[in-house]
């Protein structure tokens, strides 16, 4: 005996594609669709509605194939709220909670949709008690006893990015796509306008970086953007910072001289060294306070209070006294530059830019710089809505972003 259910999707869901996306998770999940109603926007600021009933052999089935729908846009035609469970324990979440999208996301509670705070994947939904009710993300290392989480599908309402109505630019709709024809020169100056639009409306620019940035010649080119305010934020692993401060101290990276590429006696042990060294300081910022260190991207942070979260991985040297070493405490701290981030540069770092990619809501503009294409696909195909992806080498991009923002 079959069971079903009436789901809407409204929007510009034809040149979005998500109309042609519910229909094939209906039917790549084993189940069919008929379409009750279908009304489609004759201009392009005309949305289009269409309702249909989903069939499936089973509840269990129906119950998969609507989370599908549900999370490229469809709304389950019910007025009901949305159903809450109480957390039975601490990092312990209902059976059938609902697991979030990072697209921006409504609960029905008490008759009235509330808006999802900092949206996020991968997450469970809380509402809390007070008047009038908040949801938020909370992933589920941090679920309390008690919680009132979200189960289910009903009273849940996602509105994934649509294709933008006036003129396209570089941050193209759910781009996804590489394309070495590009001219790079262009979309480093399209790069650099948004960035200027950013500090005009006092936005924030994170930059997530990997040592490639150090090792190929980018460190002058990236502290220039964060002394001259460019750069809000900075998220690296232990890597990026000591290199950089390796730099300083002994004019390599990685024990290679970043100007004459030659390899200096003893080179292979100044990231080791450096470590020493700023741990004998006491940090970082000790250790530019005691003029130990004077130059570099690290430098530049603490000599004008840019935040910086160094996360540390089980591969690090040292670490450095300023690098957190405990992986949940690492997430809250990056979950919470992500969250306030209007645009994010990625930097030669795959594993790095997935962990702040995981934390970013599908609204936030990306962009995604590699000399690995693959590595470059990657991490647009991760849900951003608008991004731009680079192949190129960190080192020629780097200098040419900043001269294209610094030009008097």
């Amino acid at each position: 005996m079959s069971v079903s259910r009436t789901v809407e999707l409204e929007g510009h869901i034809i040149d979005s594609g998500s109309m042609a996306r519910c229909f094939g998770a209906v039917m790549d999940l084993g189940g069919e669709f008929d379409v009750e109603a279908f009304e489609v926007g004759r201009h392009k600021h005309e949305e289009t509605y269409c309702r249909m009933e989903v069939t499936a052999d089973t509840e269990a089935d129906l119950r998969a194939i609507i989370h599908e729908l549900n999370q490229n846009g469809a709304t389950v035609a019910d007025p009901r709220d949305a159903r809450l469970e109480p957390a039975p324990a601490d990092q312990v979440v209902p059976i059938d909670f609902y697991s979030t999208t990072n697209h921006p996301t409504e609960v029905r509670i008490n008759g009235e949709w509330v808006s999802v705070d900092d949206a996020e994947m991968d997450c469970a939904l809380v509402v809390t008690e007070e008047e009038p009710p908040r949801v938020t993300t909370r992933v589920l290392n941090a679920i309390e006893e008690g919680d009132q989480v979200v189960t289910g599908e009903t009273g849940i309402r996602v509105n994934p990015p649509e294709r933008p109505r006036g003129k396209g630019s570089a941050f193209g709709f759910m781009q996804g796509g590489v394309s070495s024809e590009r001219p790079s020169a262009s979309l480093i100056e399209e790069i650099a306008d948004e960035m200027r639009a950013v500090d005009e409306r006092d936005g924030t620019v994170l930059v997530v970086c990997g040592p490639a940035i150090i090792h190929a010649g980018g460190r002058e080119a990236l502290a220039s953007l964060v002394r001259e305010g460019y750069i809000d934020a900075l998220s690296a692993g232990n890597g990026f910072a000591v290199h950089d401060l390796e730099r300083d101290l002994y004019g390599t990276s990685l024990g290679v001289d970043t100007d004459t590429l030659e390899h200096p006696r003893t080179g292979h042990k100044h990231h080791i060294y450096t470590i020493s060294e700023i741990g004998r300081a006491g940090g970082i910022e000790a250790a530019i306070d005691q003029g130990i260190v004077d130059s570099g991207v690290m430098y530049e942070c603490v000599a004008h209070d840019v935040p910086y979260v160094l996360a540390g991985s089980i591969r690090d040297d040292g670490p450095l006294p300023d690098t957190i070493t405990d992986a949940v405490e690492a997430q809250d701290a990056i979950r919470e530059q992500a969250h306030e981030a209007d645009l994010v540069l990625m930097l030669s770092t795959l594993l790095h830019s997935v962990a702040v990619g995981n934390c970013l809501p599908s609204t936030t503009k990306t962009v995604c710089v590699d000399i690995n294409p693959a590595t470059v696909t990657q991490l647009l195909d991760r849900g951003s809505a608008q991004a731009i992806g680079m192949v190129t080498d960190i080192g020629t991009f780097l200098p040419m972003l900043a001269d294209e923002l610094l030009e008097e």
